[in-house]
């Protein structure tokens, strides 16, 4: 791993803000709700663009027509489309759950594969997929790079200005311990939705990293130089 060549600055500040967040949200896991490995990589698919919550509900009628892994190779793709529709995409992300479901079956045995790389080979898999698999699945080290992830990190300090995933990811191997990994990211989702919000302005009032965020401070020290220019 690449941790030992952070920066120190930067890794003594993810270390606090990993036992913050622990504490805030000690029970924090996949918001997907899956029972097995490939129901996961459906989940995460449907995800894209999509809350969890839908996708949670939606896939109660998909496994319910679909119990099994081989059930929905067996599938076609228009099948599937017609219930995973509302999550949005649908044309796409049924193509790639049928090509995906299939893949697992004819070349991989029907098990899905517990190596970062062979993940990447299957129709619809990222990197952010293939993390969230080896780390939730498979208990390996992985970081999940998803919108609030790279959000957070960049408001927080961590990362400087980077929104490509990758680089995100890359920057964050080099702050995060590896058995930390999944956890923070998955605490970093509920830090995203309830405090550090997107479509708002973020609840730094309430926030359990305002004092060590860089954003909160920049934006505080504006706050005070506007209150001593009045």
């Amino acid at each position: 791993m690449l941790y030992q060549t952070g920066d120190k600055k930067k890794q003594k500040l993810a270390a606090e803000v990993i036992e913050r967040l622990r504490r805030e949200y000690p029970d924090a896991a996949c918001t997907l709700d899956y029972d097995n490995a490939w129901k996961l990589l459906v989940g995460v698919r449907l995800a894209a663009q999509c809350t969890d919550e839908r996708v949670n509900v939606v896939v109660e009628e998909l496994y319910a027509k679909y119990p099994t892994m081989e059930a929905l190779a067996a599938a076609e793709a228009e099948e599937i489309e017609a219930i995973v529709r509302p999550c949005g995409l649908g044309k796409s992300k049924a193509r790639d759950i049928s090509a995906c479901m299939r893949m697992i079956r004819d070349v991989y045995g029907g098990q899905v594969p517990d190596d970062f790389d062979e993940l990447l080979k299957l129709p619809g898999v990222g990197r952010k997929s293939a993390n969230l698999i080896v780390g939730d699945v498979f208990g390996k080290p992985a970081i999940v790079t998803d919108t609030h992830c790279i959000r957070l990190v960049n408001r927080i300090g961590l990362v400087d200005g980077i929104k490509e995933p990758k680089k995100v990811e890359m920057e964050l191997w080099k702050l995060i311990p590896p058995k930390e990994g999944s956890d923070f990211c998955h605490r970093l989702v509920y830090h995203g939705r309830e405090v550090c919000t997107a479509r708002t302005t973020p609840h730094c009032e309430r926030c359990c990293l305002s004092d060590i965020c860089a954003s909160a401070n920049t934006e505080n020290n504006e706050k005070s130089r506007e209150k001593n220019e009045k």
